[in-house]
């Protein structure tokens, strides 16, 4: 059984790491909530062996993640209230041993891979770093066909690592030494590295950028088409993490593409705001799809697309615009309470 300690460290580590992902997973129902700050404390303590290495050999490294995964497979013992609440876990959920390694030997990856020079590349490595974490989750919600909703989790988890890859782009340069962006993609548009690291925000830089973002948004597309598979009782939350993910894609647009000056950060009102309506869309409709494109920052169809295929569809309000309003803001303040 997974103990209170290892579930109170995850839901610590989780609200001081993951704010937003903190926001969604509030609003799972208690069977899944637990888990999922046991999950992702466990996500974020391998995270940390890389992301916060600095001045640590990367032997060291390499023999610390090595640790997390016997641990975390339950090979080897462990004192760690994290690890050992996440062995339990894994046992209890079923979670794919496979997965498990997946990840980790991600996690190795960023020990010594800062470039990657396709985009297939790069989604091979997500596929560790994001793919088996949306699986994972998919476990603990326990849906009644795993095998449908499996491959749209995967795609939800790459969206939402690419999105938090393209936000990033000035904080991975100056305190990893990453590029995430493909040296593909660069290349395409005459974009040098020197340019990044200059934090040279070029028409070139711009057309690469909504390049990946378009790229992402079809990744949002095929993994919210999925969520329908999931629990009745997980489904909101999910649709929630994937509209506040997507935010970003809105406010890069709206800074002109300028993620190198500085860092482009979600504010709590607007959080909680989103929260607000993409509840406010739920009660008039449960399909999710429905809900995060009335909602999301992420288009109908690619940007390149002129063709409406709802021209009559109002993508901001349902029907009773005034009931809406005040229950949007009633919704707001009771969130704000929350948080």
């Amino acid at each position: 059984m997974v103990s209170d300690d290892g579930v109170a460290r995850g839901k610590a580590i989780q609200r001081r790491t993951g704010k937003t992902f903190h926001l969604a997973t509030r609003l799972l129902p208690e069977r899944v909530r637990e888990s999922t700050y046991v999950l992702y404390a466990f996500f974020r303590v391998a995270d940390e062996v890389v992301d916060d290495a600095e001045g640590v050999p990367p032997a060291e490294q390499r023999a610390e993640l090595e640790r997390l995964r016997a641990a975390a497979l339950g090979t080897e013992p462990t004192d760690d209230p994290v690890l050992a609440a996440f062995a339990d876990l894994r046992e209890r959920h079923d979670i794919d041993d496979a997965d498990v390694n997946t990840f980790v030997d991600a996690m190795l990856t960023d020990v010594t891979k800062d470039r990657y020079e396709t985009f297939a590349e790069l989604r091979a490595y997500m596929d560790g770093s994001a793919a088996a974490v949306g699986r994972m989750m998919t476990a603990v919600m326990d849906p009644a066909d795993p095998g449908r909703a499996r491959p749209h989790a995967t795609a939800l988890g790459e969206a939402f690592q690419l999105s938090n890859f393209l936000r990033d782009v000035r904080e991975d340069i100056v305190e990893r030494d990453r590029i995430y962006l493909p040296r593909e993609t660069l290349d395409e548009y005459g974009i040098s590295e020197a340019e990044i690291r200059r934090f040279e925000v070029s028409d070139d830089f711009r057309r690469a950028m909504e390049r990946e973002l378009q790229r992402t948004e079809a990744l949002y597309r095929e993994g919210v088409a999925g969520i329908q598979y999931l629990p009745a009782d997980c489904q909101f939350s999910v649709v929630v993490a994937a509209v506040l993910y997507a935010d970003h894609h809105r406010l890069i647009r709206e800074r002109d593409y300028d993620v190198l000056s500085e860092t482009p950060s979600l504010g709590t009102l607007r959080k909680l705001t989103l929260v607000a309506r993409t509840r406010w869309h739920w009660l008039w409709s449960k399909d999710p799809e429905t809900v995060f494109r009335r909602v999301s920052a992420v288009p109908d169809v690619p940007a390149d697309d002129d063709t409406d295929p709802d021209p009559d569809h109002d993508r901001t309000h349902p029907p009773n615009r005034g009931v809406g309003r005040r229950l949007l803001h009633g919704a707001v303040e009771g969130l704000r309470r929350l948080t």
